[in-house]
This record gives C-alpha cells, sequence and structure tokens, in this order.
C-alpha cells in the first residue's frame, strides 16, 4: 500500500520539480513583458542584449554559451536586433568562421533605459534581496548541476 502511494505521489504534477520551474520561467517572463515593450525588445533579445552591455563585444559561440543557446535559435534573433539597430554582426579579420557581436549606439544606449528593471520586477515577486539572492544562488547551483548531467548524457 505505501509502495503505490509512493508511486503514485512521485506522477502528481505537483511535485515535478521540472515543471514548477517551467510554470515558474513562463509566469516570470510575462512579469516582464510590459518592461520590455517600452524597451521593444522580446525577453530572448533582453537577455542578449544584457550579455551584451556586460561584454560589449562577443562571438555567437560566446553568446550561445553564456545563454545556453545553439546557433539555429541565436541567428534569427540577431538578425531581428541588428535589423532594429541594437547591434552590429560582422565577420571577424582573425578568423573568417567567427562572426562577431557588438552593441551599436543605440543598443548601448538602451542599457540606461533598462536599468530599472531588474529592481521592478524584484519588488513585483515580493522578495527581499536576501531572499533573491539566495534562491538566484540555488537556482543557478542547480544550473550547473543539470548542465553537467548533461554533458556527461552527451558524451556517453
Amino acid at each position: 500500500m505505501d509502495h503505490n502511494h509512493n508511486e503514485d505521489a512521485a506522477l502528481k504534477l505537483d511535485n515535478q520539480l521540472c515543471f514548477a520551474i517551467y510554470a515558474c520561467s513562463r509566469e516570470i517572463t510575462k512579469l516582464y513583458q510590459p518592461y520590455l515593450d517600452k524597451l521593444g525588445v522580446t525577453y530572448s533579445q533582453y537577455l542578449v542584449m544584457i550579455v551584451l552591455w556586460e561584454r560589449k563585444e562577443c562571438t555567437v559561440k560566446e553568446l550561445g554559451e553564456a545563454l545556453y543557446l545553439d546557433s539555429g535559435t541565436l541567428t534569427p534573433l540577431l538578425k531581428r536586433l541588428q535589423n532594429a539597430g541594437l547591434i552590429d554582426r560582422k565577420r571577424s579579420t582573425q578568423d573568417e568562421r567567427k562572426v562577431l557581436i557588438s552593441l551599436t549606439d543605440e543598443g548601448s544606449a538602451l542599457r540606461e533605459k533598462a536599468l530599472s528593471v531588474p529592481s521592478c520586477i524584484r519588488e513585483k515577486t515580493s522578495m527581499t534581496r536576501e531572499q533573491f539572492g539566495s534562491l538566484l544562488l540555488q537556482f543557478n547551483n542547480l544550473l550547473d548541476r543539470v548542465h553537467q548531467a548533461n554533458v556527461q548524457v552527451e558524451k556517453s
């Protein structure tokens, strides 16, 4: 009897960490929407811009590694950001195979408008800085573990 109860509990939606993370991610993205609409970018584009505001310039490969995205997903995203005048894409002079992504003046200026977004989101979640920091640490730890598990699967 107890064995069956555990099996039933294992497949309850409320007991799925993957679903809690998936649903939370979707809800957080919705929370960002009004702020990103004002900036004129999608959530994925916003993440690309965050990496570029941090690094100023990087390759498509480096961007993909930072965001856990493949080039097939990144390329259309980058084309739209370039068409919007926020980034430049150019071939590396040292290595033709590499495409360098950098900010335009307009892309750099967008950073100022985006500065208030993180604190607005944190306020909407009613979390203290400490709670937010603790949760971020736990999620980054989980991300590292899951990523390592996936790397092991890919190797085998």
